[in-house]
């Protein structure tokens, strides 16, 4: 295990200030600080109050994910951030924040995507990814199916959504059925009380004709509205949690129905789950029961790796450095909308050296040190000692 790479993980890019540590497939500590109570009255995410937050908890949820680790940041192989994507602003911080440590330690710089992330983080529970693996990512603002051949460098996307992401519309139905932001937990214990048979809603993109691996939810957070509000003017109490379990199986239903058709297209025989709406207990449970079904091994992280965190970053990271993949260069910078075709963004030198024909594009693994003799050795004794 001392011979793995040690990497620091940095997740800002909505209202999570995450910071993980970990040891090449090992979890030493995953630091979180929200700032969901914030957003709470709003009703949904504020950007400038995200990276106001972001701001105030970057340092000492550092500190304390190097304590939890027991290791000095003067330890690291490498630290990781999330470059994209995610709202400007936030990954802004943590971008500015990861450059810094890493140029005062003198440490390999590594921007990373945030779905490849995602679907990295199941290493920490479930051991070393199979290739190609499977992916079906959903939260707030993703609800995509990939493929990864190698998660460090070739992730190719089946399908995603062409609207609402499935936990875009959670948190819509649930303003719409006043329970409060974020929806996603409140509908899966509601749901739990109600009968998901009760109310047949529309399931989108399910037709003969329809893209075999997109989503879309807009019609359904649509139907469901129309049928609280006829409810409504019609005088009747709303079963609220009867719509919670019809909305929530009409969401489910379909995410594992294409998750296992992609995986019987594509002859793999493993199917990740992660993002957000992972932690959906009726999400886990069809998904285990279609996979077991199909004779598909279905791997799902425990539910706080599938949120927003530092540890599914510095797993990615750590894979990164193993494999040598290049660092990234000091003009990395957030990309809102980084393609997840990009598993990593190595920047514009680097990316030369790939492409002068007389290298493999590897120098920059593990043991990698950038040229720091300029920076005053006294300022990081006083930072990092």
């Amino acid at each position: 295990m001392a011979d793995e790479p040690l990497v620091l993980g940095i997740e800002t890019s909505c209202d999570e200030t995450g910071v993980g540590v970990v040891r090449g497939t090992t979890l030493l500590a995953d630091a979180v600080a929200s700032s969901v109570d914030e957003h709470a009255r709003f009703g949904g995410v504020v950007p400038e109050v995200a990276s106001r937050a972001h701001l105030e908890a970057m340092v000492p949820t550092i500190e304390r994910a190097l304590k939890e680790a027991g290791v000095s940041a003067r330890d690291l192989d490498g630290i990781a951030v999330t470059a994209g994507p995610g709202l400007a602003g936030a990954l802004l911080v943590g971008v500015s924040a990861a450059k810094a440590y890493a140029y005062a330690l003198g440490k390999p710089l590594y921007g990373v995507n945030h779905l490849a992330s995602h679907i990295c983080v199941d290493q920490l529970e479930h051991g070393p990814l199979p290739e190609p693996t499977m992916a079906l990512l959903v939260s707030g603002g993703h609800s995509s199916l990939l493929l990864a051949p190698d998660i460090t460098s070739d992730v190719r996307p089946l399908g995603a959504t062409i609207d609402d992401a499935a936990g875009e519309a959670f948190d819509k139905i649930a303003r719409v059925l006043q329970l409060g932001f974020p929806g996603g937990p409140v509908i899966d214990r509601l749901a739990r009380e109600g009968d998901p048979r009760a109310i047949h809603f529309p399931r989108g993109l399910t037709g003969p004709r329809d893209a075999a691996y997109d989503f879309s939810f807009s019609g359904l957070k649509t139907s469901v509205a129309r049928w609280i509000e006829a409810k409504r003017n019609a005088g009747e109490d709303v079963p609220v949690r009867d719509v919670a379990a019809s909305f929530q199986e009409a969401v489910v239903d379909v995410l594992t129905r294409k998750a296992i058709r992609a995986c019987k297209d594509e002859g793999v025989d493993h199917l990740m789950i992660g993002g957000g709406v992972a932690a959906n207990s009726r999400l886990r449970s069809l998904a285990q029961e279609r996979c077991d079904d199909a004779g598909i091994i279905l791997r799902v992280p425990r539910p706080k790796l599938c949120t927003d965190n530092g540890a599914m970053v510095a797993a990615l990271g750590a894979e990164m450095v193993k494999r040598n993949r290049p660092a990234s260069d000091w003009d990395l910078s957030a990309d809102s909308s980084l393609p997840v075709t990009d598993p990593h963004v190595p920047g514009t030198a680097n990316a030369r050296e790939q492409g002068d024909g007389n290298g493999d594009g590897h120098s920059h693994g593990h043991g990698h040190s950038h040229d720091h003799d300029h920076v005053h050795e006294l300022s990081k004794d006083n930072l990092y000692s």
